[in-house]
């Protein structure tokens, strides 16, 4: 790492998601190992004939503070991204920053996808005339992006990654990277999905991505246990505030992390079979990057989607790339708790890797009933685990369908 290359400091936090409304209440909930996966409470079964019909929705409120006009011109992921930026910002203390200085960079794997399918059955049944005049602002996949950088007033670049899974991340990356090219010196980032829809849910049942445990949906997401059998689709977005550190101590902010190192590497292998080639790649970049070494990283907050293949896949990309010296290290994936936020889940487990590293705690991966053997890495079964003091780093993984693949360093120096 450059020493003349600035340092990025977090320095605020924002999140609606299914665990909470905000960034207390999540990080109580996640500390309690809650599981949030309920059956949807509406007909899509037997309207749509859904063989999966249960998921991890935002909690009820979560953006009752927008006001009416707000919402009516905004797709329910800017809705998320809105709420969540707002409370990141007022996090940061609403940095004094020049509007030339402000960058904004939010991610999301499919964008407005209610606004699309509902926009088509308003022309197909009604006819064109009742299609809203605001369908394109709330359905482009930029449209978070555009309205948190006009809320904010941020000129110095606005842009959005749409990389399936690894959207968020990659934002987090982006936006670690306008920083030290000195093009701002704050920049906003995260990631926003809200894609839990009857189409969606047929769409990835159909590729069996998606768990089948109906009968018990609270246990469904189970991480590393045996018998994992999918995902469970979640909803909701995640906003940091990055910050050169300079800037940060020119005003005496509070500093929760430093985003440290990034790396990011594509498999062109498989449109949805994960590679670990380009896994273990990504994780060896982060850690160049931050010039860090493998005794440095503590916990990785995994990407960890509850696949029978990608779990243990995932842990050996991440033991080859770190050549096998992880006995320190503890891992988590708050999927088991959240569910997959797609666009968003990077930007979430971000924010949870920061807080880890600025509570010295690793949340829980939750669920587990049977450790699968082949598991080779410790796992925070069930309970949080306490991270050691002195200097200490984190990794977060989030790697996307096309394969996309990207990993973040987070450190307390």
């Amino acid at each position: 790492m450059s020493a003349s290359r600035p340092r990025v400091a977090v320095t605020g936090l924002g999140t609606v998601n299914p665990l909470g409304g905000d960034i207390a209440s999540t990080w109580e909930a996640a500390l309690a190992g809650t599981s949030t996966a309920r059956t949807l409470d509406n007909d899509w079964k037997e309207r749509y004939g859904l063989s999966v019909d249960f998921a991890c929705q935002i909690v009820p409120g979560a953006v009752d503070s927008l006001t009416r006009p707000e919402a009516k011109k905004l797709d329910p992921s800017g809705q998320y991204s809105m709420v969540a930026a707002r409370e990141a910002w007022a996090d940061a203390g609403a940095p004094d920053v020049a509007p030339e200085r402000l960058g904004v960079v939010v991610g999301t794997g499919i964008g407005g996808i209610w606004t699309t399918l509902d926009q088509w059955d308003a022309v197909r049944e009604r006819g064109a005339r009742r299609v809203n005049p605001f369908t394109v602002p709330m359905l482009m996949a930029n449209s978070s992006s555009a309205q948190i950088s006009m809320e904010l007033g941020a000129r110095a670049g606005a842009h959005t990654p749409v990389s399936a899974c690894a959207s968020g991340s990659e934002a987090v990356a982006l936006g670690m990277g306008m920083i030290r090219d000195g093009r701002a010196d704050v920049v906003v980032v995260g990631g926003t999905e809200a894609c839990i829809h009857p189409m969606t849910l047929a769409a990835f049942a159909n590729i069996r991505a998606l768990s089948s445990r109906v009968d018990d949906p609270e246990h469904a997401s189970r991480p590393y246990d045996v018998d994992r059998d999918g995902f469970v689709l979640g909803e909701g977005a995640a906003i940091l505030v990055l910050e050169s550190e300079e800037h940060a101590a020119a005003r005496g902010a509070r500093v929760y992390a430093y985003a440290a190192g990034r790396g990011m590497a594509s498999d062109a292998h498989h449109i949805s079979a994960p590679s670990a080639e380009g896994q273990a790649r990504a994780v060896r970049e982060a850690l160049q990057d931050a010039d860090l070494a493998a005794k440095d990283i503590v916990h990785v907050n995994a990407h960890g989607t509850s696949t029978p293949l990608g779990d243990i896949g995932e842990l050996n990309a991440v033991s080859d790339a770190l050549d096998g010296a992880t006995d320190q290290i503890v891992v988590t994936s708050t999927k088991s708790m959240t569910g997959h936020l797609m666009g968003g889940a990077g930007a979430l487990e971000s924010i949870f890797s920061t807080l880890a590293v600025h509570h010295r705690v690793s949340p829980p991966t939750v669920n587990i009933a049977e450790l699968d053997p082949e598991t080779p890495m410790r796992i925070a079964q069930n309970a949080p685990v306490e991270l050691p003091s002195g200097d200490i780093a984190v990794l977060n993984n989030a790697f996307g369908f096309g394969g996309h693949d990207i990993a973040v360093t987070f450190t307390n120096a």
